[in-house]
């Protein structure tokens, strides 16, 4: 039987990090949909599309090709053929992934290749509404989170480490906003799951939220 495990929660929040290497430990596939949406916002400011312009944004999906691939268990993503993993990263994408994350054509447009990898692989995936739309059957739902100050910090710090240099102020303004965006769309709001089990990993260092993350993972597939 194949397994898929649903983990929700908020920007900034360290669920790709987490997810990743607890989906290296289980030797499941790691999907992050965050970086889906990311990639929508890419292409569409790349064809001069603002993207609050909900029917710009539907206009400019034909000309946009998505694909994953995975190179030693690692995610890359790819727009047209071009590998757009590191491009996707920086605030100004992910503001307006939060954007284009709130059109329904966009959901629409990603869901079926969402769910085709959970039907065809062992599956961590990481988003917004995994655990509510895109896989309501999930094996396991987690809803992992932290305040917005720690997360934050842990932007702040993850961009630095790249070279980037971000204003912590700002940045948690930014996430702020993002919260409240993410909760208050009209589709496919952010919200825990009734059946996930929350993880706060604020007080956590990496390892031990990996570790926590693995020991709920264990712990729900064989309950």
């Amino acid at each position: 039987m194949l397994i898929s495990v649903a983990i929700d929660g908020p920007a900034g929040a360290g669920k790709s990090t987490i997810a990743r290497a607890a989906a290296a430990r289980f030797g499941f596939l790691y999907v992050d949909t965050g970086a889906l949406y990311r990639t929508i916002a890419l292409s569409v400011l790349r064809q001069k599309v603002d993207p609050s312009d909900e029917e710009g944004v539907k206009a400019a999906l034909p000309q946009t090709k998505v694909e994953l691939g995975f190179v030693d268990g690692e995610q890359r993503v790819y727009l047209n053929g071009e590998d757009v993993s590191e491009e996707i990263r920086t605030p100004e994408i992910s503001m307006n992934a939060s954007k284009v994350s709130a059109i329904p054509a966009v959901r629409a447009f990603l869901l079926g290749l969402q769910q085709e990898l959970a039907r065809t692989h062992d599956v961590l995936m990481d988003g917004r509404d995994i655990g509510t739309v895109v896989l309501p059957n999930a094996t396991v739902k987690v809803f992992l989170t932290a305040s917005a100050a720690v997360r934050a910090k842990r932007r702040v710090d993850q961009l630095a480490e790249k070279g980037m240099t971000v204003d912590y102020e700002q940045t948690l303004r930014e996430i702020e906003e993002r919260d409240e965006n993410d909760r208050n769309r009209a589709i496919a709001p952010l919200k825990q799951a009734p059946d996930a089990v929350l993880l706060d990993t604020s007080e956590m260092t990496l390892e031990e939220s990996i570790d926590a993350l693995c020991a709920l993972v264990k712990r729900e597939v064989h309950a």
